[in-house]
């Protein structure tokens, strides 16, 4: 589908002219002091306002777990959904007055729960006639002004995406998303906003919006060649001066990008993934950046630019609703212009409020109808799984994705040239709370093993391609020496590597020796009995964000392609479960792996 040239049009013209909120009501905050400097005594002028920032929603709406169909919680208790977020913009809106706020957005809006799912794919936005996503509806009402594009806005594909775009009564903004073949922009790059005060100046405020390079790799079968995503330093130098120009008083950047510094992606692109701090360090003329997709809590973080010695703050509320970032601006009056006096940040808890009866009201026939999707009947189960214990141990759930994969790639190459190559797959333990139970299992029991929309594909690898695979996996468990006392709440995610970031390979048998440093611990690496042979061919079953270089695992994404599809692993799943009607682990689970220290398993 070509790119919607008018819509991307319509909307840079709307927000080059100014995508205004500028209301009338409550009075501005305002005050006036004498100083020196300012003529006989004449007060200063002076006004504050306060923008609110969300990022990485993953389609929440409601306080509401789809995989495990009961109210969200977690340990620190916290709440999730944009009903709660609506609760506290509301009391903000009434304490600073709502002409002087502006909400934005970071990305990662339409995708990671059952309810963005079901108005992706089983009742989609984009048919004839179709609903108004969700998130949409939700976040039009709350009453948004920008919102950043995410990389996982990409996940359903660019018709899905520029659908949602003509729902929102707010822009999508992406100055690092272009035209493949124009190299313009392909969204809004950013919005004009004119808040009102009572000097006869309004305070103009510039919404930059950033996307993830990550893109151009996470969902190549998407965007290549249709559009690419430079580097976020890159564009923001190229943007953020023309906004000063065009006379913005106030530059903030939404940027779907950590603070970090650092990439997932190895060097694969030569983009940063996490690249905020970069931003504020390196491009003069920011004065905060909303920070998105790392999926972490930042309340204030300072970050003094190199060029003018000016501080910027940095914020990231928690993901999928948990906080709400509130950047509060203190500006005066000098030389005939609004200048920044004082800017700081704070985070406010979404589980210190109800959530808001317009939402749920709403999207409440959305939330039923997705609840009764979601507790369908596909098939039994001889036993309960869980993956409880994953993270450490060879688990039959985790077996169960991973024997799915293989036997769809076996099926897909049979009678072609590799189909005699041992099938192996890759697996990770995307959540520690997943569970098949004994006896029905629903859609939500198949979705909740898969959480995330990958697809399929097949890589041609080496035996000794597969060892530093699984060497580089390992480096996941935290060195603890023979005969010190294991701890799980300590053995894992060594380095900050995440669960989805550790892979357990089927078809081969091995251990890991947590007491050896990372990058010697596989011992034992075997197929079938006899330990692998190094030039010997395999193919890995794997999912498309490790194929496409994402963990920079080595070898995988530079690995032939053997094999593709665009069905997502979920719903192979749970095909699979609907076609054999019995979920039995004696059929399929084996102890392919295990940890251990000096040859003695640990558990």
């Amino acid at each position: 589908m070509p790119l919607n040239r008018r819509t991307f049009l319509e909307r840079s013209a709307a927000a080059g002219a100014g995508v205004a909120v500028a209301g009338a009501g409550a009075a501005p905050a305002v005050a006036e002091e004498r100083g020196e400097g300012h003529g006989h005594g004449r007060p200063r002028k002076r006004y504050s306002f306060t923008i609110m920032g969300t990022t990485d929603l993953h389609g929440n709406v409601f306080n509401w777990d789809y995989f495990t169909d009961r109210e969200f919680d977690d340990k620190a208790h916290n709440d999730v959904g944009l009903a709660k977020i609506s609760t506290l913009v509301n009391q903000v809106r009434e304490e600073k007055g709502r002409p002087n706020t502006l909400l934005i957005d970071a990305g990662d809006t339409i995708q990671g729960t059952q309810l963005s799912y079901y108005y992706a794919k089983v009742d989609p936005i984009t048919a004839q006639r179709g609903p108004v996503h969700p998130m949409a509806q939700a976040m039009n009402a709350i009453g948004y002004d920008a919102a950043a594009l995410g990389n996982h806005e990409f996940n359903y594909g660019i018709p899905v995406l520029r659908k949602f775009e003509e729902q929102c009564d707010f822009p999508l903004l992406g100055a690092n998303a272009l035209d493949a073949k124009t190299l313009r922009p392909a969204f809004p790059p950013y919005s004009m906003h004119r808040l009102c005060t009572p000097h006869g100046r309004d305070v103009r405020v510039a919404v930059l919006g950033l996307t993830n390079p990550g893109i151009a790799i996470w969902d190549k079968q998407n965007v290549s060649g249709r559009m690419v995503f430079p580097g976020l330093e890159e564009q923001a130098a190229k943007w953020v001066p023309k906004l000063r120009t065009m006379g913005a008083d106030v530059v903030i950047v939404s940027a779907h990008s950590g603070s970090s510094g650092t990439s997932s992606y190895g060097d694969q692109l030569p983009y940063v993934e996490n690249a905020a701090g970069l931003v504020a360090e390196q491009v003069p003329g920011i004065d905060a950046i909303l920070v998105g997709h790392a999926h972490t809590e930042i309340p204030e973080y300072f970050v003094t630019n190199k060029e003018t010695g000016r501080q910027v703050v940095l914020s990231e509320p928690l993901k999928w609703g948990q906080r709400l970032t509130l950047f509060d601006f203190d500006l005066v009056w000098e030389r005939g212009r609004w200048t920044v006096e004082k800017v700081g940040a704070k985070v406010l808890n979404s589980n210190t409020v109800a959530e808001d009866p317009k939402i749920t009201r709403l999207l409440g026939d959305e939330h039923r109808e997705v609840v009764a999707y979601v507790n369908q009947i596909i098939g039994t189960s001889t036993v309960a799984m869980s993956t409880a214990d994953a993270p450490w141990q060879d688990e039959p759930i985790i077996d169960l994705i991973n024997h799915v994969q293989a036997v769809t790639v076996k099926a897909a190459l049979a009678g072609g040239e590799y189909a005699a190559l041992p099938v192996l797959s890759q697996a990770s333990c995307f959540s520690r709370s997943a569970v098949i139970p004994a006896g029905k299992v629903t859609i939500k029991d198949a979705a909740g093993l898969y959480p995330f929309e990958n697809t399929l594909e097949a890589r041609l690898m080496t035996g000794a391609q597969l060892k530093e695979y699984l060497e580089f996996s390992a480096r996941y468990y935290v060195q603890t020496p023979a005969g010190a006392p294991v701890d799980t709440s300590k053995l894992t995610n060594a380095g900050g590597t995440p669960d989805y970031n550790y892979d357990a390979v089927s078809g081969l048998t091995y251990d890991i020796d947590i007491a050896k440093p990372a990058g010697e611990r596989i011992v034992g690496l075997s197929f079938e009995g006899a330990p692998i042979d190094p030039a010997a061919r395999f193919v890995l079953a794997v999912n498309n964000y490790r194929a496409s270089g994402g963990g920079n695992f080595p070898h995988v994404a530079a690995a032939r392609q053997l094999w593709a599809n665009s069905e997502e692993i979920r719903n192979t799943i749970i095909a699979w479960v609907q076609s054999e009607g019995t979920v039995d682990p004696a059929r399929f689970a084996s102890v392919g792996w295990k940890l251990t220290r000096d040859g003695v398993p640990v558990f």
